[in-house]
């Protein structure tokens, strides 16, 4: 961007009309020439389209302050919410066990294994391959 220059900021109709015309079959090159609008955008607004419809291409702006996209609806979110949630914290759950196993079994390796006195020396444990 130059020096002085601002930041365009496109509306919500403009890229309906665009994603429409996109998916009615027109190319995204022409598109883009005759809109002056790079082309990432266009792909970017089509995709946003696809996975939220046409509230998904609200004008750029800051973020919402506050919860924004983690607002809930009163029963059915918190439901959703509570059951990922234990989802997640029985999955901790067996992460630490697992690594508690580990640590364990580290340990013991650790402590029956003797360290070589130097080079050439066979270690207390004995190679696999013979």
């Amino acid at each position: 961007m130059s020096k002085g220059s601002k930041r365009r900021v496109f509306g919500r109709e403009l890229k309906l009309s665009a994603v429409k015309r996109m998916v009615a079959g027109e190319s995204v090159s022409a598109l883009s020439r005759a809109l002056q609008v790079p082309s990432g955008h266009l792909y970017k607004w089509c995709k946003h389209f696809r996975s939220g419809g046409s509230d998904a291409l609200r004008p750029a702006c800051r973020p919402r302050k506050g919860f924004g996209a983690l607002d809930l609806e009163p029963g059915r979110d918190l439901a959703t919410a509570r059951k990922r949630i234990s989802e997640l914290e029985r999955k901790v759950g067996q992460q630490q066990v697992e690594l508690d196993f580990f640590r364990q079994a580290l340990r013991q390796v650790g402590g029956a294994r003797q360290p070589s006195d130097g080079p050439g020396v066979r270690a207390s444990t004995r190679s696999s391959r013979r």
